[in-house]
């Protein structure tokens, strides 16, 4: 068996005398899907930076797999609507990249053909999807997601979270996400993380759903939310080019 890609023990993340996380143990292997929930002030984001490498840690370690390269997509970025910029010169920030690198890129956030238009002039789901193709230029082993379908309405959600499996199907990448999306849970995560300052339960989705700590954080009704996306586990969760089956959302 493989070296997780990263892998956290006993961390503890203090703002001032505010604890963030305590005794936080986790890890993530090579081409699975992990999702991070837990209510606002968990600590979802802290654990997000703390892999980044941008806190400081109170206790513990946060181990990476040599050479690992990470691919980001933050849940927004403010760019200066009044500044002419096309989606090309965007990717090609802050280093130059070979349009051939650009297009396969784009094409595979599921954006092609948008290198000439104006960032200003991008959907939010299109944006969104730039920033995944610029966190795909770095090749990520890892690609990382901090709530970046936060802005979208459901359709748009389930759709970029498709493009995610998508993404880790062609390219063998491990994905982690943030999400306060449940139906996200369901349909594109093999494993579960629900976070609460520390690790309350994590698992696959239909067995984090079942447990007490999940329940009594997100409320006994929440279960059929997230069916709603319900993922057939059918299909193999393969590093190569096989089909990943998705079920539309339930009217």
């Amino acid at each position: 068996m493989t070296d997780p890609l990263v892998e956290i023990q006993g961390l503890t993340v203090r703002y001032g005398s505010a604890v963030a996380l305590e005794s936080v143990d986790f890890a993530i292997d090579r081409g699975e899907i992990v999702t991070i929930v837990g209510p606002n002030g968990s600590g979802k984001s802290t654990l997000i930076r703390a892999i980044l490498g941008g806190v400081g840690l109170a206790k513990g370690r946060v181990r990476k797999a040599p050479g690992l390269r990470i691919g980001y997509v933050p849940q927004r970025l403010a760019l200066d609507p009044t500044l002419p910029m096309t989606v090309r010169r965007f990717l090609g920030l802050p280093r130059r990249v070979a349009p051939a690198t650009a297009r396969q890129a784009l094409d595979r956030a599921g954006v092609p053909g948008l290198g000439e238009r104006q960032m200003a002039a991008l959907s939010g789901g299109q944006f969104q999807r730039i920033l995944l193709a610029r966190a795909l230029l770095e090749e990520p082993d890892l690609l990382i997601l901090d709530e970046a379908a936060a802005g979208l309405d459901q359709p748009g959600s389930a759709a970029f979270y498709a493009r995610i499996e998508d993404v880790r199907a062609e390219t063998g990448c491990a994905v982690l996400m943030v999400s306060h999306d449940l139906h996200v849970v369901m349909s594109a995560s093999d494993r579960v993380v629900c976070l609460n300052g520390h690790v309350c339960c994590a698992g696959t989705p239909d067995v984090v759903a079942e447990t007490p700590d999940y329940r009594a954080l997100f409320g006994e009704g929440t279960h059929g939310t997230m069916a709603l996306y319900r993922h057939h586990h059918d299909h193999r969760h393969a590093h190569g080019n096989e089909h990943l089956h998705h079920e539309e959302p339930a009217e």
